[in-house]
């Protein structure tokens, strides 16, 4: 190896890109060769030719070249002399079955004896462990086998050359092979229409994942198209490439001097060059595209705030801000929102002054400082991130060209984990339950992660900013099903990154999962109609990102065409069995496993049951960790168990907040007191699910339920108003078994007089079906411990049920007795008259009614008399004379 050349730094991934060095590099590459033998059979010029290639190669503007047969030793140094890197296709005869255990060995060997000459060369860019293996050959052997011997070819090479960077160059006939191990993603694509290529690059990003994309071979042929249509089609593909946030594109090729077999190609001239190195049209085209890649401008470049909201992140929040300040990106401003920090956070900012710092002096929630955020911003745009997060320099440039190509008012981009993060932090980044977006097709999207997502400000402000009762989490979900409901789109940009720090320890992670529950719970009630009965959350689209292992029992489909010849063959993949996960999660545990467990102790032919229940929660676990994407570099023995724990402990710290977050008792800021009132109340045989108000003048009724609902808030009990989807207009809670749900109407009577109903549904709360369902599995866990018959522990279950329902009736009429003392003194202060109290009727009064309607088939009515307030307006000329409320019908 020539020494001058080993100076040069290897370029490496970093993310969606590569990196030279602490400079981001993007492959500007032609591919070379091959060409007429030279003596020794090799498809190389001389040296003289090939300094002379590699000259105007580099005048062109490339930095990578790219080979499809392995060099001599000399050209390596010759490349690295121009600063070119080498990016060389491994040879094996992949076009023939090599569905043999000895012809793969032998293969394997082959790779080994032609890198070991080139391992550690600085001027090596990748290896290319094969090129477009033909789809037949690939159904013959099958996909998967196929795909995990590339897997192992790349493994042979990195055994050789540890510090290599591995490439497959794929293509469309053969899309479905995706080797889990590759350093980037390479595909070769020929697409002369704009519209169709955008669209497959935008596709290509989605299946590269948090991997560079590269194309491999693009190109056109000037023998057919013509060279003013191969330079037209050749300036757009390069831009449309750099623009999709690609890592790099090669053009295919230097030269019409290419060979085939040994053969000269005749047939096809999609070089830039003729036979005789004379640059074509195309030639200048691409020479341009190249010295203007990869930030090709932008329509506009509209003013951009960057908000941070912080709170005591003062651990990440300096590389937060150096990242920050390093963007690419014309007009743009830093906010930083200190949430109440504790810690060193004003000192920290103190040191960028260009970041203006707004601080609240008491803790106001994520929310309330985006809001914050939002109020100051000057930008057209207001683009959000975390103290936890840097972002990659290109950052707003691809969230700002996303927004304009678009009729989207939101976009979002990845979260990846930051190379010098920990091995526990890359099990943590694995597990389930992390910041990813939710897909609907490649690029459109449902939700957007919020540290790494970006809005028009007016389109903020049009749903009223972030909702600030999301104080930890759940911020993001509920603007984006928000700004969806009012019929707008969100897009997804892959190469708008930013690297988010993980949790550095289990806890932290288990803590954060409970404050995503908390949300989820908040989340349930404003937006219900997105979740199931659970409180799961029901997405339409494909969650994006590490931590969701695609867990599928059935076979992916793929489409190969009419014998197997379809250009381009897609990988159908099922839906993932979402089933098999909810055996993790909390209702599982609660609701089968451990009534399976304490049945068992009575009758020991259920324990099996309770095992089956307990061994395929495990199971899943360990299967969801051995499918997970886990960086090879940060893998221990201990991140697969680990990552199995966190999949078994994730769901229940998650679902307990959740609902934990739904029980009365979190929701009540102070006990409503109990009066003598209410305690006569409730003693008198009155009904207390009707409450009616009268007001001598028009009163409003929404206006009402706020002022109703303001009254007993501060008077201890905490009302929760309708999000528009419930059958009431808002419940109260009488912890820990009774919820109150009011429901309202107004009825309008003459002379501007109105009347207020309240109708007063108590319902049994959650805690309420909890212990009464674990009140019956102990009453029949007991019955079988004493060997009771079966009658008699079905009677025992029956008692004890009755026995909840008779406390819940109790509880039931004592909190509507405090609601309607607390209604009562509401009225009262705000000059309205309740109406006296209606009768209670009794059982056996309700059962003497029924007899009598059964025996008189044609009952009559009594008559409502006109003065009551019951009477429809109108029916009497007194009843418009009326001034007053009437004492109602005690009876009903």
């Amino acid at each position: 190896m020539n020494s001058a050349n080993a100076s040069t730094a290897r370029i490496r991934p970093d993310g969606k890109f590569f990196r030279k060095g602490r400079e981001k590099f993007f492959v500007r590459g032609v591919t070379y060769g091959p060409l007429a033998p030279d003596e020794e059979g090799r498809p190389f010029a001389s040296r003289d030719v090939t300094a002379r290639d590699l000259h105007q190669i580099t005048a062109l503007g490339a930095n990578v070249v790219r080979l499809y047969t392995p060099p001599p030793e000399w050209l390596p140094d010759l490349a690295g002399e121009f600063g070119l890197a080498l990016w060389v296709d491994l040879v094996w005869p992949h076009h023939l079955c090599f569905d043999t255990r000895e012809t793969r060995a032998a293969i394997r060997r082959q790779l080994r004896e032609t890198v070991r000459p080139l391992a550690g060369h600085p001027a090596i860019f990748a290896w290319n462990i094969a090129n477009e293996i033909p789809p037949d050959i690939v159904r013959w052997i099958g996909p998967a086998r196929v795909r995990r011997f590339l897997e192992e070819l790349v493994e042979t090479v990195k055994d050789v050359d540890p510090q290599a960077l591995c490439s497959y160059a794929n293509f469309p006939p053969t899309e479905y092979l995706q080797p889990r191990n590759l350093d980037f993603v390479a595909f070769n694509v020929y697409l002369h229409d704009r519209r169709a290529f955008r669209n497959y690059l935008a596709r290509l990003q989605i299946l590269a994942e948090d991997r560079p994309l590269v194309l491999a071979e693009c190109g056109v042929d000037a023998l057919r198209e013509g060279p003013q249509r191969q330079a037209e089609l050749l300036e757009w593909q390069i831009e449309e490439a750099f623009r999709a946030g690609l890592a790099g594109i090669t053009i295919f090729s230097f030269t019409d001097d290419w060979h085939r077999g040994g053969a000269p190609v005749l047939d096809w001239a999609m070089g830039l060059t003729t036979a005789d190195r004379t640059p074509k049209p195309a030639w200048h085209t691409v020479q341009r595209q190249f010295h203007r890649a990869p930030r090709f401008p932008l329509p506009r470049y509209p003013r951009v705030s960057v908000v941070v909201a912080g709170y005591n992140g003062g651990r990440t929040l300096p590389d937060c801000l150096e990242s920050l300040q390093q963007l690419r990106y014309p007009d743009y401003e830093v906010i930083l929102v200190d949430d109440g920090s504790t810690d060193d956070t004003p000192a920290i900012a103190a040191r960028f002054p260009a970041v203006r710092l707004l601080r609240h002096e008491q803790n106001l929630g994520l929310s309330a400082a985006r809001n914050t955020g939002i109020a100051a911003a000057t930008g057209e745009i207001v683009a959000f991130t975390d103290a936890d997060c840097r972002a990659d320099e290109d950052w707003l440039y691809h969230l700002v060209s996303a927004l304009l190509e678009s009729e989207a008012v939101g976009v979002g981009g990845p979260n990846l984990l930051p190379p010098d993060d920990s091995p526990l932090a890359a099990a943590v980044m694995a597990s389930p339950g992390g910041p990813a977006a939710v897909l609907l097709t490649d690029r459109l999207a449902e939700h957007i992660p919020g540290c790494n997502m970006a809005f028009y400000k007016w389109a903020l402000e049009s749903v009223g900013g972030f909702d600030p009762v999301f104080r930890k989490a759940g911020d993001d979900v509920d603007i984006c099903w928000r700004l969806l409901q009012a019929g707008h789109t969100l897009v997804y940009a892959p190469a708008a990154v930013v690297w988010h720090y993980r949790r550095s320890t289990a806890a932290a992670y288990l803590r954060q999962q409970a404050g995503y529950g908390e949300a989820e719970a908040l989340l349930f009630r404003k937006h219900p109609e997105q979740f199931n009965r659970w409180g799961g959350s029901r997405w339409r689209g494909r969650i994006y990102g590490a931590g969701y292992p695609p867990l599928h029992l059935a076979p992916p489909i793929i489409y190969h065409g009419p014998f197997g010849t379809g250009w381009f063959q897609t990988l159908y993949t099922p839906p993932p069995a979402g089933w098999l996960l909810l055996t993790t999660a909390l209702e599982f545990h609660v609701l089968v496993t451990l009534p399976l467990g304490l049945l068992g102790i009575p009758y020991p032919g259920l324990r099996w049951l309770a095992a089956a229940a307990l061994a395929t929660s495990l199971g899943t676990c360990v299967l969801a960790a051995s499918r997970a994407p886990l960086p090879a570099a940060r893998a221990r023995w201990w991140s697969r168990p680990l990552i199995a724990l966190l999949y078994l402990l994730q769901p229940i710290a998650r679902g307990r907040a959740r609902y934990r977050g739904r029980l009365p008792g979190r929701v009540r800021t102070a006990a409503a007191a109990d009066s003598l009132e209410a305690v006569g109340l409730r003693r008198s045989p009155v009904r207390l699910d009707r409450i009616d108000l009268w007001s001598e003048r028009p009163v409003d009724r929404p206006g009402l339920l706020q002022s109703l609902m303001a009254w007993l808030q501060a008077r201890g009990w905490s009302p929760r108003p309708d999000t528009g989807w419930c059958p009431f207009d808002f419940e109260v809670a009488r912890p820990p078994w009774v919820l109150i749900r009011v429901v309202s109407a107004l009825e309008v009577y003459p002379g501007g007089k109105r009347r207020f109903l309240l109708k007063l549904n108590a319902v049994p709360s959650l805690g309420a079906w909890l212990s009464a369902g674990f009140m019956v599995l102990v009453g029949a866990v007991l019955a079988g411990l004493v060997r009771a018959p079966g009658v008699v522990t079905a009677a025992m279950c029956l008692l004890v049920a009755l026995l909840a329902w008779g406390g819940f009736r109790v509880q039931a009429r004592r909190a509507r007795s405090q609601l309607a003392v607390a209604v009562d003194e509401f009225a009262r202060a705000h000059g309205l008259v309740r109406l006296p109290w209606i009768g209670q009727r009794r059982w056996f009064q309700g059962l003497v009614s029924l007899i009598r309607r059964l025996w008189s088939p044609n009952p009559t009515r009594t008559a409502v008399p006109a003065d009551s307030p019951f009477a429809p307006p109108g029916r009497s000329a007194d009843r418009a004379s009326s001034d007053g409320p009437v004492e109602p019908n005690k009876s009903g």
